[in-house]
C-alpha cells in the first residue's frame, strides 16, 4: 500500500467514478443522487465540490466541499440587532466572506466525508488537506481568494483522524451541538412514547395536540410541491430569514428537486387551514437514521397552535411506525428539541484564516462567528 494517497477534485456528478456509491453507504448526504439534489439546487452563493481519494487507482475515500460566497447574502439573520451583531457582520464582509466548508453547511452531522474500511484515516485526511489547498488556489487563480477554510460536524472519536501535523494550526471547535432523539427498540407505536413521559411532558404533549386540533396535515406529492411552490418558499424563508444567523438562503426549486430525485426517500408534509398551506416540515431517510431537514410556517399560526412542537411530535410518531433507530433534529431550537426527548451530540470542527496574523486569534474571533446558545437541557421522560 502506498504511504500517500492520491486525490481528484469534480466539479459535476457526471464526471464521478462508477462505484462512488460504494462508499457512500454510511450516508445518503454522500451518495450520487444527493450531490445532484446540490448541483440543480444548491444555494446561490455556494459552489460545490467533490473529491475523490485514491490508493493507486482504487477509490479509497469520498468528500464534499462548498464554497460560500457570503458578500452575496443580503442578511445574516435578522432575529438578534445589537452591537455585537453590527460588529459580526462588519467583521465577516470584511475579513471572512469567502468561506472553504469541507463537509455540509447546509446539514448537521459527520457528512463532509466517507473512506473505505481499510484505510490508514488520518492519510485520508491528509488527501483531504492536499485537495483542500488544491481548490483554494484554484479560486485564487480566478480572483477568489479563501479567508476561512473549515472542516466540519466530526463526533469526538471522528476528530482524532486530523491530529497530524497538516491540521496541527487549525483552531479546534465545538458548536452547537446535534440534537438526537434515539427510539427505543419497544416502542411500536406513538402510544409507547406517549406513556413513556412523565406527567409534565404528557400534559405539554395533549395541550400542544389539542391546540392543533383545527390543522390538517398530509403528505405532498411531487405535483403538490410543483403547485404550492411559492408558498413553502415563504414559509420556508419566513423562518430562515428570522434565524439568529444564515450563511445561504435555499432556491425557490429546492424541494421539487428534491423530490423528483430522492422520490419515497424524500417526505415533505403540509399543515393547512381550510386548505390554505400555513406550514411544512421535510425529512429524508437515510438508511436507519431519519433526518430532519427544512421548515417553514406562518409565525402567528405557530404560536398559538403550538405548530412547531405539533410538527416534532409528528417526525417522531413517523419514525416509530416505520422503525427507524432515531431521529437527527439537528441544530438550532435546541431546548424545545431537548423537551421532546432528543439528547446533544457535541459536534468539532476545525477553522483557519488565510492570514497567518489572524489565525492566533481565532478563537477570539470565533466567538463573533458563531455566538454561544445558552438554553437549558430538558428531560421528558419518566
Amino acid at each position: 500500500m502506498n504511504s500517500i494517497y492520491s486525490f481528484t477534485i469534480y466539479t459535476s456528478t457526471a464526471e464521478l467514478p462508477a462505484n462512488w456509491d460504494d462508499l457512500s453507504i454510511s450516508t445518503v448526504f454522500l451518495s450520487k443522487n444527493y450531490l445532484e439534489v446540490l448541483e440543480r439546487s444548491c444555494p446561490e452563493n455556494m459552489l460545490c465540490n467533490f473529491i475523490g481519494i485514491f490508493d493507486d487507482e482504487i477509490l479509497v475515500g469520498i468528500a464534499v466541499s462548498q464554497f460560500l460566497n457570503l458578500n452575496k447574502l443580503a442578511s445574516f439573520g435578522e432575529r438578534d440587532k445589537c452591537v455585537k451583531t453590527v460588529v459580526r457582520n462588519i467583521v465577516f464582509r470584511n475579513f471572512a466572506s469567502h468561506v472553504l466548508v469541507i463537509g455540509n453547511n447546509m446539514l448537521t452531522g459527520q457528512n463532509a466525508y466517507a473512506f473505505a474500511n481499510l484505510v490508514d484515516k488520518k492519510k485520508a485526511t491528509q488527501a483531504l488537506h492536499d485537495a483542500t489547498n488544491q481548490l483554494k488556489k484554484t479560486f485564487e487563480s480566478k480572483g477568489i481568494p479563501i479567508h476561512i477554510t473549515t472542516y466540519k460536524d466530526f463526533s469526538d472519536q471522528e476528530i482524532k483522524n486530523f491530529e497530524t501535523p497538516a491540521f496541527k494550526k487549525d483552531y479546534q471547535f465545538s458548536t452547537q451541538p446535534n440534537m438526537v432523539f434515539s427510539i427505543h427498540e419497544n416502542w411500536k407505536s406513538e402510544q409507547n412514547y406517549i406513556d413513556s413521559l412523565s406527567k409534565k411532558y404528557r400534559d405539554q404533549y395533549k395541550r400542544a395536540r389539542k391546540k392543533a386540533s383545527g390543522i390538517a396535515k398530509r403528505k405532498l406529492n411531487l405535483e403538490e410541491i410543483i403547485l404550492l411552490e411559492d408558498t413553502i418558499y415563504q414559509l420556508y424563508f419566513h423562518v430562515a430569514r428570522n434565524a439568529p444567523f444564515n450563511t445561504f438562503f435555499l432556491p425557490k426549486n429546492h424541494f421539487r428537486v428534491f423530490k423528483e430525485v430522492f422520490k419515497d426517500k424524500f417526505l415533505c408534509y403540509g399543515y393547512f387551514i381550510e386548505e390554505k398551506l400555513i406550514g411544512f416540515n421535510t425529512l429524508i431517510k437515510n438508511g436507519e437514521v431519519m433526518d430532519t431537514y427544512f421548515l417553514g410556517y406562518d409565525d402567528s399560526i405557530q404560536r398559538e397552535n403550538m405548530l412547531y412542537l405539533n410538527m416534532l411530535y409528528d417526525m417522531i410518531a413517523y419514525s416509530i411506525k416505520k422503525e427507524f433507530k432515531e431521529i437527527v433534529f439537528a441544530r438550532t431550537a435546541l431546548e424545545i428539541k431537548s423537551s421532546v426527548g432528543a439528547k446533544p451530540i457535541k459536534m468539532y470542527g476545525l477553522i483557519s484564516h488565510s492570514n497567518p496574523l489572524v489565525n492566533p486569534y481565532m478563537s477570539k474571533i470565533f466567538k463573533y462567528l458563531e455566538p454561544e446558545t445558552i438554553w437549558q437541557q430538558r428531560n421528558p421522560f419518566k
